[in-house]
């Protein structure tokens, strides 16, 4: 490895910290941007255009799965790892249909971290060793028939305002961060209920915080 630029994303501080701590004892390593939120991930991600970047699954605002697909859309060569705590083959497998190169568990050893640079630096992929294989068979197994969920059927925008309102945002708030009108985003909200059949702002945050798109 020699040269290689690495981009962090992930709303806890302090983990942050100790994946720099760990990454910087590398001299061929250097990390070239720490992002909080999804946003700021995939802004980054296009201004600094990192060799790697790190990013965790539960970030405000934006979540890391819609990050990812939104930084492929700009640059689908982009090599992302997705850092999680879940080990639940829906993450898993949502990642890689995403185009993660790699899914990586927060309790992973720290040799793990650096072998999967090595790796997916040579072109390959990487998962995490507590990913249980049977997860990872079942994923090549059922990927092209696994049937489709209502969550599949919400288009990008209608995800992100979905992770918002979950988040406690307001539909003013919500149009003023998305330079959308408040009409756009309550017709996002219909549109949204109506696909997953659910009635109400409270059964909206249940069901974001059970698909991991916010925590409690």
């Amino acid at each position: 490895m020699s040269g290689i630029r690495i981009l962090l994303a992930d709303d806890h501080r302090l983990f942050r910290f100790g994946l720099k701590q760990l990454l910087d004892q590398r001299s061929s390593l250097t990390i070239v941007g720490e992002a909080g939120d999804g946003f700021t991930a995939v802004e980054m991600a296009a201004s600094l255009k990192p060799d790697i970047i790190f990013m965790d699954i539960s970030m405000p605002h934006l979540n890391g799965l819609e990050a990812l697909r939104r930084i492929l859309e700009q640059n689908p060569t982009a090599r992302i790892v997705i850092l999680s705590m879940h080990s639940d083959h829906r993450y898993v497998a949502e990642a890689l249909k995403s185009g993660a190169r790699g899914y990586l568990l927060k309790d992973a050893a720290p040799d793990e971290l650096l072998k999967s640079i090595t790796r997916i630096m040579a072109g390959q992929y990487f998962l995490s060793s507590g990913v249980n294989q049977q997860v990872i068979a079942d994923f090549i197994n059922r990927s092209s028939g696994e049937p489709e969920t209502p969550f599949n059927h919400l288009s990008s925008r209608e995800r992100e305002v979905l992770q918002l309102l979950a988040e406690g945002f307001t539909t003013k708030q919500i149009a003023n961060r998305l330079n959308l009108s408040a009409k756009t985003i309550e017709s996002h909200r219909l549109h949204i209920m109506d696909k997953l059949e659910l009635h109400s702002i409270a059964d909206l945050t249940k069901y974001a915080i059970r698909e991991g798109l916010v925590e409690l």
